[in-house]
């Protein structure tokens, strides 16, 4: 298999995580997952979005930005959980729109996105996974982390559009758009074989 950088990209709940450990398995991608849990802003952002979403979100930019480059220089087919451009161009974006960013904040932040993203080299596929809000809610009471339990609709609903926005725009690589409501890769033999033969397109 050539080397290849693989991106998997989708809102809270629509199969990420999964998708990224299937493919390590059924085709021996090395995954790298969202270092979520290490950032040490995180418990005062929950505290006070406005004050701390600036550090937050710069700290997710920084690490994201290293691991991209990280993939890029490694050797071997990567698949990635979660991209450098969703963290800009939704999470960052709705703290911005919903006013828990200030304008002079979110615009170091977009500049500082800006000049990372011009020397990043692309994934070679990007895997977008959707499905609607009621579908997102269910499959985060089933999972049963106690920080998402609480997340209203209306954000994720917000999110679901930003990444409509986003994804409609994406010209950098190639796309695969999976509907993980009403295509099931792990269970339906059909939908299974449809989603090999479009991932091995690009592998």
């Amino acid at each position: 298999m050539a080397e290849k950088f693989v991106a998997v990209s989708g809102n809270i709940g629509v199969g990420k995580t999964t998708l990224v450990t299937y493919l390590t398995q059924r085709y021996g991608l090395q995954p790298a997952f969202e270092p979520f849990g290490d950032n040490p802003y995180l418990d005062d952002f929950y505290r006070d979005m406005k004050a701390w979403s600036f550090h937050s979100q710069a700290w997710f930019l920084g690490r994201k930005f290293r691991l991209h480059q990280d993939i890029v220089e490694r050797e071997g087919t990567w698949v990635q959980d979660r991209t450098i451009y969703e963290d800009a161009e939704i999470f960052a974006e709705y703290l911005y729109r919903s006013r828990r960013m200030k304008k002079r904040e979110y615009q170091t932040y977009r500049e500082l996105y800006e000049s990372m993203r011009h020397t990043l080299k692309p994934p070679d596929l990007l895997i977008h996974l959707g499905c609607p809000v009621r579908t997102i809610r269910k499959r985060i009471r089933q999972r049963g982390r106690a920080s998402e339990q609480d997340i209203p609709s209306s954000y994720l609903r917000k999110l679901n559009g930003l990444y409509d926005q986003w994804i409609d725009s994406w010209d950098a690589s190639p796309i695969i758009r999976w509907d993980t409501e009403k295509l099931d890769y792990l269970s339906d033999l059909v939908h299974r074989l449809e989603f090999h033969k479009a991932v091995e397109a690009h592998l």
